[in-house]
């Protein structure tokens, strides 16, 4: 009930404490548990954080197969991530529930023209959005925090590793994948949209609000509370995972304490927060992958 309220006052980071906190309960009230899942994932979605609302949607499907809700948030998740095939397969079984379900019938619809046409959207680099960081917040707010921003791309900033440059990075800013931007909450605390990088399958998660006093591994136990289909040695668990920030003026790479939270680690002497986006690298621990990935580098560990 006060996860439903904070749910229609639209304070989406509240419902989403809220649930969890129902949801910790273990009140072994399956229908129950389906509906918290389901109402923490629409606030998840409502936040931009669609691969943490997906896993709350897999989760409540579980619990309750024949839950639309949870299914037709599931299919919307998928279309936002750009799972066209996914979402069809989610649209084709709730429809299996309801015909005439009328967000399946036009959801399908719209996922197949858009994998017919093979139109996934990419991110184009503007280079006058790396500038917007100067209407979102004023510098003051920053300095207090001690947090340094690069609002204008260096003269190097194509010569990034192949890693990265692999994963189009350039592309990403601030204002890109939903149209989320730093900005302050009621509470006078950031959330920062925060992007999660994994270079070994050259994939990314957006978080659209990471609350500045959140600690990382929060965020992981939500985002792998099911394991990513991509993931299919099952490495990528919440407790097997190590974070990484990269220092490209020095060719540096710094290892990240996942119990900090992300303003302690904008508050690295070393961390520059480049288009507005902070930006994370995660990779499986003890990898092959990331033992030669930092091979010829300087890694500065915990």
């Amino acid at each position: 009930n006060e996860g439903n309220e904070y749910f229609k006052e639209k304070d989406y980071g509240r419902a989403v404490a809220a649930y969890s906190e129902g949801l910790r309960t273990r009140c072994g009230d399956a229908e129950l548990d389906a509906m918290l899942l389901t109402n923490r994932g629409a606030a998840h979605f409502h936040l931009g954080n669609y691969r943490s609302a997906l896993n709350d949607a897999i989760q409540a499907k579980k619990l309750k197969p024949t839950h639309l809700k949870a299914i037709i948030r599931g299919a919307l998740c998928h279309m936002e991530l750009k799972n066209f095939s996914e979402a069809i397969a989610w649209c084709e079984e709730g429809l299996q529930i309801d015909s005439k379900e009328k967000n399946l019938v036009e959801m399908r619809a719209k996922a197949d023209k858009l994998k017919l046409e093979g139109t996934l959207l990419r991110i184009q680099t503007d280079s006058s959005t790396h500038c917007q960081g100067r209407a979102v917040l004023g510098t003051d707010l920053l300095c207090e925090r001690n947090i340094k921003l690069v609002l204008e791309p260096s003269d190097e900033e194509e010569e990034v590793s192949d890693g990265l440059a692999e994963m189009s990075l350039d592309g990403f800013h601030s204002d890109s994948a939903t149209g989320a931007k730093v900005h302050l909450d009621a509470d006078g605390n950031l959330n920062w949209p925060v992007l999660f990088l994994y270079p070994e399958h050259e994939q990314t998660d957006f978080t659209v609000a990471f609350h500045e006093n959140s600690r990382f591994i929060d965020h992981l136990v939500v985002m792998f509370a099911e394991l990513p289909p991509w993931d299919l040695e099952k490495k990528y668990l919440p407790n097997n995972l190590e974070l990484y920030f990269e220092d490209e003026e020095r060719e540096e790479m710094y290892e990240v304490n996942p119990e900090h939270t992300l303003l302690q680690v904008l508050q690295h002497e070393r961390y520059f927060v480049k288009a507005g986006t902070p930006t994370v690298l995660v990779f499986a621990k003890r990898s092959s992958f990331s033992k030669k990935y930092f091979s010829g580098k300087k890694v500065h560990r915990l």
